[in-house]
């Protein structure tokens, strides 16, 4: 069974920086993407971010472009993202996704349903 665990979550101030991991087991395979999302207070989920597990394909929602960054350390599954100039609308709910396979066809980094596993989510607090 795939599980996903989100940490690095927390209080930053308006301009500031946070560092989120998402802890990725139990893939029998390869997998086609993790993803990260996010959900503000009354707002719907959206994509942010996303990484291929095939190669260093990335994908950058255009509100974080320049400004996030994702990664991924193979030997543990552990899929990194930096946020920096972080701002008080950032304040949401993060969570990665996973979407296993090897064959992937098109990849729809933006898409939460095309994802099958999802963590429980890491609060990120941005005070103005």
């Amino acid at each position: 069974q795939v599980q996903l665990v989100e940490s690095g979550g927390g209080l930053a101030h308006s301009g500031g920086s946070l560092r989120l991991s998402c802890t990725a087991s139990g893939f029998t395979s390869n997998y086609c993407a993790i993803g990260w999302f996010r959900q503000a207070p009354g707002k719907e989920r959206e994509g942010v971010s996303a990484i291929s597990g095939s190669d260093d394909s990335t994908y950058y929602a255009d509100a974080v472009k320049g400004r996030f960054t994702i990664s991924r350390n193979n030997d543990n599954n552990i899929i990194f993202r930096q946020m920096s100039d972080l701002g008080p609308e950032e304040t949401a709910v993060y969570f990665c996704a996973a979407r296993p396979g090897v064959y992937c066809g098109t990849m729809y980094y933006s898409d939460e349903g095309w994802y099958d596993y999802w963590g429980q989510g890491t609060q990120v607090t941005v005070s103005s």
